[in-house]
């Protein structure tokens, strides 16, 4: 496990939920947090939290669903002046459940798509090589177990082309210090995964944070389990 204290982490919608436990997690270890959140005004509570572990607090604010907002995300980021040393990609959404799995729009496939996976590709375009310049990065994927549901066809493909996607971009960079990975958090309460769930959302961590922690020789393009850590 590296120390990862000063170093500043970049989370994507971390005003609640995992990406808020996420950056709480890595705020115990020193980091210093740039929260994000679809408003700014969302991530007041998330920004309130992190008072108590004295680290640096940045906001930045910006919808991942289309490419010009992402692009204003990272420009927000980019004017801080400081560097990404880890990125993790939690911003998702989960598209309508439809009992008849044949009614998924083109609309529905195309959202979950480029939420949870062009703007994914787009943020690591945008940090990656930096990282790679500055000699160290670590970015963490967010993906799902979902599995054999196609009444959410569109979020479990979606999940899936995550994790393909990490896996190229790790082999890319397979011989420097920047190591790619995804993290499935596991089925938790939260707005997205339900009231239903077994697990309290603060039950992502420690486990969370494994593959920001990871030393340089470790694991690249692997596919973390939060909750069997």
């Amino acid at each position: 496990m590296i120390d990862i204290a000063g170093k500043n982490a970049f989370i994507t919608g971390s005003s609640r939920g995992v990406g808020q436990q996420i950056a709480l997690g890595l705020a115990q270890h020193g980091c210093n947090i740039i929260l994000h959140g679809r408003t700014a005004e969302n991530c007041q509570q998330s920004c309130h939290l992190l008072e108590r572990y004295g680290v640096k607090v940045y906001i930045v604010h910006g919808d991942l669903g289309e490419e010009v907002h992402v692009h204003h995300v990272i420009t927000q980021v980019k004017d801080l002046g400081i560097p990404v040393d880890i990125l993790y990609n939690n911003a998702a959404i989960m598209s309508t459940y439809e009992s008849d799995i044949w009614e998924h729009s083109w609309e529905a496939w195309m959202k979950s798509m480029k939420t949870n996976v062009f703007a994914m590709y787009t943020l690591c375009a945008a940090f990656v090589p930096q990282m790679d310049e500055q000699g160290f990065g670590r970015v963490v994927n967010l993906i799902s177990g979902i599995h054999q549901t196609p009444e959410l066809a569109p979020y479990g493909a979606s999940k899936w082309a995550a994790i393909k996607l990490t896996e190229d971009l790790a082999s890319k960079y397979a011989d420097t210090n920047v190591r790619i990975n995804s993290l499935d958090p596991g089925w938790l309460r939260t707005d997205m995964g339900s009231q239903e769930a077994p697990n309290p959302v603060e039950a992502v961590l420690p486990g969370a944070l494994q593959p920001a922690l990871l030393a340089s020789d470790g694991p690249t393009g692997k596919a973390f389990e939060a909750l069997g850590a």
